[in-house]
């Protein structure tokens, strides 16, 4: 499933995805694979996107 939150909220921060993977200390692709819902990230790294885009887990990453 797509995380189309992510993308609005990186967007909203206007953020590209290889500036915001830099802040979180991950690759551009990983970024882009979260996003397309291809990549699964570990809990620390959804912390630190969390942090970085000022949301909480349940705002970016929670299935509805």
């Amino acid at each position: 499933m797509k995380n189309v939150r992510l993308k609005i909220a990186r967007t909203e921060h206007d953020l590209s995805q290889a500036e915001l993977a830099k802040k979180v200390g991950v690759t551009r692709q990983t970024i882009g694979l979260i996003e397309a819902g291809k990549y699964n990230p570990t809990l620390q790294l959804c912390l630190a996107i969390c942090k970085t885009l000022n949301k909480t887990l349940d705002e970016l990453f929670w299935e509805e």
